[in-house]
């Protein structure tokens, strides 16, 4: 986060102004949205919540803060401007934890909450680190208050009891350890209304993670039980092809309510998704595959496949076109594999190796072509380009061969996993395996 402290106590962001990229001012910082995690592990940020004009509070993704200064938070310029509603799973620091009174762990003295501090980490997460905590102590008639000081997030107890049975506060703090394949084939388990009450509490990027991998009726079981405004924000945070294929499945009325409640540029790519047919290379494709100008090295390009969140497969190769490098791009010039940049220096450009003798992929080509093309050159992704030369986007192996496969696939492979008793407790006995 250019320009930003490492450490920030978050009391003292309370009404401070928040500027967009060009200094505009859209609002002030009403509070923090965190989410409280399972035994001493400290929360997680989730965002700010931003008052704007006239009195409108708005969620801002901590992800999206770009400069956090003692006067001034800026921001990369998208802004979500749909009410805040807090929901189940989430804690605001300014509301619900100042002035509490917690306890010492060290010798179970009694505290009372000042402020707490957010740290950004390796990975660029922010989580609430530190807690500015006043002791107390009795006095004639009065309680009075006693030396302060700041300790570690483990140190103190009594923000929240987050236990197993506690509605789904539990299963949440469990699902964060396991793999979204995994957690989904824990959702497919769970009686229906446990289903939703779970999907209702887990935050829009997880939740997008865990649909990608259910079913087609528990997506669409699911989907339908979040309101309209929350399925739209899921479906935003899912890959462009995974909500395409989700749309399709709608009633059309349903499709275009959801289309108009996201945000304009979120859903440009899925009405271009839509136009083609479904068992075609545009209708398979993804609309976000790794693009780098011409001009761009090696090592950027290596930088730009490390994002951790990014499909193995579409990490394997970036695509170089002319800007606009996002799609539908400029002109096509040609693919690097990322074998080829392991081997290069890394000031050399992109448009020196690329593959440009590899004829593209053809939005219109049906999936038959496409799964010949992957496995006549050996690729796990590949091009998809117009007649003007521009690249639209990428077919990946792995949407190949989930649509090579039967419907059902994805509930046959769930359906045939060794029963447990509760899956809520598997679950939980999972987020377990490891720890010492």
């Amino acid at each position: 986060m250019s320009g930003s402290s490492t450490r920030v106590f978050i009391a003292r962001l309370a009404g401070i102004a928040v500027f967009d990229p060009a200094g505009d001012q859209v609002g002030r910082v009403r509070d923090v949205v965190v989410a409280l995690r399972l035994g001493r592990r400290p929360p997680r940020v989730l965002g700010l919540v931003v008052e704007v004009s006239p009195r409108r509070p708005v969620f801002l993704p901590i992800t999206r803060v770009t400069v956090i200064e003692p006067d001034a938070i800026v921001f990369d310029g998208r802004l979500n401007m749909r009410r805040f509603h807090k929901r189940e799973s989430e804690t605001l620091v300014l509301a619900e934890m100042l002035d509490r009174t917690v306890r010492l762990r060290e010798d179970a003295g009694r505290v009372s909450v000042v402020d707490v501090a957010m740290e950004s980490t390796r990975t660029r997460d922010w989580i609430v680190s530190k807690v500015a905590v006043q002791r107390t102590r009795p006095g004639r008639g009065l309680r009075r208050r006693g030396g302060s000081l700041v300790v570690d997030w483990e140190a103190v107890e009594g923000f929240s009891i987050v236990e197993y049975g506690q509605g789904a506060a539990g299963l949440l703090a469990a699902f964060e350890r396991m793999k979204p394949a995994d957690l989904a084939n824990v959702v497919h388990e769970l009686p229906e209304k446990r289903r939703a009450e779970v999907a209702a509490a887990l935050d829009d990027e997880r939740l997008a993670d865990v649909l990608e991998e259910l079913p087609e009726d528990d997506q669409i079981e699911i989907l339908g039980k979040l309101g309209v405004e929350r399925a739209a924000d899921v479906l935003e945070a899912m890959g462009p092809d995974d909500a395409t294929d989700l749309l399709r499945d709608l009633p059309a009325e349903q499709r275009e309510r959801l289309l108009l409640l996201m945000e304009p540029h979120e859903a440009a790519p899925l009405r271009r998704l839509l136009s083609y047919e479904e068992d075609t290379a545009g209708g398979l494709m993804t609309t976000d595959p790794v693009v780098v100008a011409p001009d761009a090295s090696v090592a950027e390009a290596l930088a730009s496949i490390r994002n951790p969140d990014l499909n193995p497969a579409l990490a394997a190769q970036v695509y170089v076109c002319r800007p606009p490098t996002e799609t539908p791009t400029g002109r096509y010039l040609g693919t690097v594999h990322f074998q080829r940049l392991l081997r290069e220096p890394p000031p050399t450009l992109v448009s020196g190796i690329a593959d440009t003798q590899l004829e593209p992929l053809r939005p219109r080509q049906p999936l038959q072509d496409v799964a010949m093309y992957l496995a006549t050159y050996n690729l796990v992704g590949g091009p998809v380009v117009d007649d003007d030369g521009h690249l639209l986007g990428s077919v990946t192996i792995d949407d190949v061969l989930d649509r090579l496969l039967p419907d059902n696939w994805r509930e046959a492979v769930m359906d045939a996993a060794p029963d447990v008793a509760d899956p809520e407790e598997e679950a939980l006995r999972r987020a377990g395996e490891g720890n010492p």
